[in-house]
């Protein structure tokens, strides 16, 4: 934790501030963070892509909308979407209040998530990085 936003280990992380963690082999779970959710604020629609579909790194996978702004969402890593977290439509809060948990967004089937986490910030990276963007702020 970074000051007040949660930053677990084991998850590696975009600039961008998406989430990944393995699961087991190629498989993966994704979401945003918790500060990205905070910076959001009230959380209040979730748009997320077709089961099946192939998307690339660095594409927008979906949207999330807040009372404030409409964000896009890009995949940290390439691959099949093989579920997406639909109870985000009916309780998009959950990915204010349990980012790393309930407010999962997608689970993927890698093409090549060895080398594509390998390029993505850790979990003490990310604290820096984070820390970086408060403290320019200020």
């Amino acid at each position: 934790m970074i000051d007040e936003y949660k930053v677990p280990e084991g998850y590696h992380f975009t600039k961008e501030h998406e989430w990944v963690r393995r699961t087991g082999g190629q498989m993966a779970k994704i979401g945003i963070t918790d500060y990205a959710a905070r910076m959001l604020h009230d959380i209040v629609y979730v748009t997320l892509p077709s089961e099946g579909t192939f998307l690339n790194a660095k594409e927008v996978f979906g949207q999330v909308e807040s009372v404030k702004t409409v964000s896009d969402v890009y995949m940290p890593v390439s691959g099949m979407i093989l579920r997406a977290n639909q109870e985000l439509t009916k309780t998009p809060e959950s990915v204010s209040n349990s980012p790393y948990e309930d407010g999962w967004m997608l689970e993927v089937e890698g093409t090549n998530i060895d080398m594509e986490i390998g390029q993505l910030l850790d979990s003490n990276s990310y604290r820096k990085y984070i820390k970086e963007l408060k403290d320019s702020e200020s």
